[in-house]
């Protein structure tokens, strides 16, 4: 019983880490219909930012994040302005080829900088536990876990307190409507895209932290963050943060009370029995919208 407990707080606390992963890549696709598979490559690039930061500079992983969120949201308006904005036709599928290659490129270059062995960003609360109960949690779950709240908070403010949120619903909901009313459609997909790429960063640094991660390590982590934005409901922020959360502790305890190598699977399966009772996502209404 304390090993599904257990499962059940570390499930919670990496869910609010993926949870925050997943938000940057649903609310890309909610305001510019693209499906950026090429998130999971950007996580892997902010956690060897950070873990570079501190090998080299000796920074604390949060410290951190000072320097690597505003760079990966230079990183991603970036690629944005060059390769996104131009497709033109067939945006959502050519998006993931696009965004395929970009992740490729990524993976070769990290590759060559650090090679393919696996590393670990570490830090002192990274081997260090807490008790809750008779279960031992390492901090690093506590702190991204706080982390990730504080984010998806600021999130929220920003997408509904500022006019340039307002901005960005309104292109959610109809994007010639917002454009009618004088919302510059184009900032707004260069400054989501960058959003969704620096909370990658956010959420790479406590991944590298929790897992040894090397530049393929892309590949598995954005199968897991398309299932989560899948279930949730594709562009809905609160469906990712839900589904995160339910499927981590799902997977923590399948881990305990079988094996990890089923683990692996009940995301997947998971994902195939909701979709069967519910094809759009749990919050899926959301994403039938603009034209």
């Amino acid at each position: 019983m304390d090993l599904i407990y257990g499962a059940i707080v570390t499930g919670i606390l990496s869910g609010g880490v993926y949870a925050l992963m997943a938000s940057g890549l649903t609310l890309v696709f909610g305001v510019m219909d693209i499906i950026n598979v090429g998130q999971g490559a950007l996580v892997i690039l902010g956690a060897y930012l950070t873990y570079t930061l501190g090998q080299h500079f000796h920074i604390d992983p949060f410290l951190s994040l000072v320097l690597t969120i505003p760079a990966m949201f230079v990183i991603g308006a970036v690629i944005e302005v060059t390769v996104i904005k131009r497709i033109k036709r067939e945006r959502t599928m050519l998006s993931i080829l696009v965004m395929f290659a970009v992740a490729l490129i990524i993976e070769g270059l990290l590759t060559i900088s650090f090679s393919a062995n696996l590393v670990k960003i570490s830090a002192s609360y990274v081997d260090t536990s807490f008790r809750v109960g008779s279960v031992y949690v390492a901090y690093i779950y506590l702190y991204g876990f706080l982390m990730s709240v504080v984010l998806l908070a600021a999130l929220y403010v920003f997408l509904y307190r500022t006019k340039f949120g307002q901005g960005i619903r309104a292109t959610v909901q109809n994007r010639t409507a917002a454009e009618l009313i004088g919302v510059n459609v184009a900032r707004v997909e260069t400054v989501t895209f960058g959003i969704g790429v620096s909370l990658a960063a956010a959420g790479g640094m406590v991944y590298g932290a929790i897992n040894t991660f090397s530049p393929v390590s892309g590949y598995d982590l954005i199968s897991r963050l398309l299932v989560i934005i899948i279930l949730g409901g594709m562009g809905s922020l609160m469906g990712a943060l839900f589904a995160a959360l339910a499927m981590l502790v799902v997977e923590d305890i399948t881990a305990v009370v079988w094996s990890p190598v089923w683990a692996s699977l009940v995301f997947y399966v998971v994902l195939a029995v909701a979709l069967l009772i519910r094809p759009q996502g749990i919050f899926g209404t959301v994403v039938a919208r603009r034209q």
